[in-house]
């Protein structure tokens, strides 16, 4: 007696088509041919397992044989019924390449002989820090495909037309073996078009378009920064069979600035402090992106002390007000002191006590225990 379809699958009968199909493509590869050179078992298991899911694999068919069983696909006398006959390594390549797992990576579906969008270009773009705070309108030139002037983007010669790919027979697909299985993948003689040119353009050689270099304006809104993408519309290369372009996607690189960085929407900046200012006070001129500013410097200020500038950092590039600027102070020594500077601030020194450096006094008093 015939072996159930569904036991020979390894399923229960009332499992869905998906889930009938993962369990075929799981026992098929487990026992092709071209997985087991020689094995006469494996071979015959293969056959069985491809009859069970030629029947149940079908909704038509599967009805049937839920209804009368291997009768409804069998002759009195033996053999199948309608004298259809399976062949087991077409199932496969149907199975495992027309309509299934591999279509994604290999194409599949007919021809490809409608529109198609141009692909995207990409230029990186170099600014300088205050272009990219302010904005700035730049040009660049790039290698462009645009359609062919003499064949309008046909590929044919004038005068001359297409006809159907003799190598795919107008299917845009041919199959090709991969090991144990065959797989569908573009025609390479029609690109996947199912038509070939009668007699190709002599000026695009066939290909529908040509190269030239386009100049195209670019407009940088305030506030960008390293990374950015601005995305030019209809830019890119010129599509086929009428389709769209592509876009152009222009990546922006900032240069780095001699005084300022930049955090988010935040500018950053260190100034050197004249030691007497730190000392006494006063006020300085610090840069911003603006132009020069006045800041307060209250006595006793100390190295790495911060001053914050509100809204003197970059636009917000979503149109939310301006970041600020922060100013780092960093005291500086005088390096050289002339006999009449030296003698006064050695007098100032005589009159210290622990009272003018309270930090320098807390530390001894922490680290005394280091010096006995």
């Amino acid at each position: 007696m015939a072996k159930d379809y569904y036991e020979t699958l390894g399923v229960d009968r009332g499992v869905s088509q998906d889930d009938l199909k993962k369990a075929y493509r799981k026992l098929a590869m487990k026992y092709h041919p071209d997985r087991n050179p020689g094995d006469k078992e494996a071979e015959e298991e293969f056959k069985k397992i491809s009859e069970a899911y030629e029947v149940l694999g079908n909704e038509d068919k599967r009805r049937q044989y839920d209804q009368v069983g291997h009768d409804a696909f069998t002759r009195k006398g033996g053999g199948p019924a309608g004298g259809h006959t399976v062949d087991p390594f077409d199932l496969f390549s149907q199975v495992f390449s027309g309509g299934g797992i591999f279509d994604g990576i290999f194409g599949g579906g007919g021809p490809r002989n409608g529109p198609r969008p141009g692909a995207d270009l990409r230029y990186d773009l170099e600014i300088d820090f205050e272009e990219a705070v302010f904005g700035t309108e730049k040009s660049v030139t790039i290698p462009q495909s645009v359609a062919c002037d003499r064949c309008n983007g046909s590929g044919a010669e004038p005068g001359s037309g297409k006809r159907t790919c003799p190598h795919c027979r107008g299917q845009g697909q041919v199959r090709v073996a991969q090991g144990f299985f065959s797989v569908s993948q573009p025609c390479p003689h029609c690109q996947g078009q199912g038509e070939v040119v009668e007699k190709p353009c002599k000026k695009c050689h066939g290909e529908g378009q040509v190269s030239q270099r386009k100049t195209i304006p670019i407009r940088i809104p305030a506030g960008v920064d390293t990374g950015v993408q601005l995305r030019v519309a209809g830019a890119g290369q010129a599509g086929r069979r009428g389709g769209p372009a592509g876009d152009l996607r222009v990546v922006i690189h900032v240069r780095p600035h001699d005084i300022f960085t930049r955090e988010d929407d935040d500018i950053f900046c260190d100034v050197p402090l004249p030691f007497h200012v730190a000392a006494l006070g006063g006020k300085i001129k610090v840069p911003t992106i603006n132009g020069a500013t006045e800041i307060r410097i209250p006595p006793g200020t100390q190295n790495g002390t911060r001053f914050r500038l509100r809204d003197k950092g970059v636009p917000s590039l979503r149109g939310y007000g301006r970041g600020d600027q922060h100013v780092r102070v960093f005291v500086e020594v005088p390096a050289k002191l002339s006999a009449t500077q030296r003698q006064k601030l050695q007098e100032f020194a005589d009159s210290c006590d622990d009272s003018t450096n309270p930090k320098w006094r807390d530390f001894l008093e922490k680290a005394k225990r280091f010096f006995s």
